[in-house]
């Protein structure tokens, strides 16, 4: 019986997210909220733990940290924005750190800024570009 999204079952490196829950523990290193949730996500997203659903798992975690540190508001706009923005990050197209001023953003923000807005819709058209 299938009961995911019809993916690939299994795990491939859970050590890498192991590691990123212990990374994000150490101040010195990420010694904001906002930098522990972007190491997070970042870790989830791209160290392919999984041998799918790798970036829903990133969504989902980032949104259980989230709640558990009590952004309920910014879980919501958290889910609802980073679809788009965990497919952009595996493809490629968005770094770590404007993953980090993404995720500052949707935390502290109703929306985005027109700084992010902008940079977010040349990541977008990049992708289209590279089609060509």
């Amino acid at each position: 019986m299938a009961i995911s999204g019809g993916g690939a079952d299994g795990i491939i490196n859970i050590g890498s997210l192991d590691a990123a829950l212990e990374h994000i523990q150490n101040d010195t290193y990420y010694p904001t909220f906002i930098d522990k949730l972007t190491h997070l996500f970042f870790a989830a997203n791209k160290s392919h733990c999984f041998q799918d659903g790798n970036k829903r798992i990133a969504i989902s975690l980032g949104s259980i940290f989230l709640l558990k540190n009590g952004y309920l508001d910014a879980a919501q706009r958290f889910l609802y924005k980073m679809e788009t923005i965990s497919y952009h990050l595996a493809a490629g197209r968005i770094d770590k750190d404007f993953l980090r001023d993404i995720i500052d953003s949707i935390i502290y923000e109703e929306d985005f800024s027109e700084e992010i807005k902008i940079k977010l819709i040349h990541c977008i058209s990049n992708e289209n570009n590279n089609e060509w």
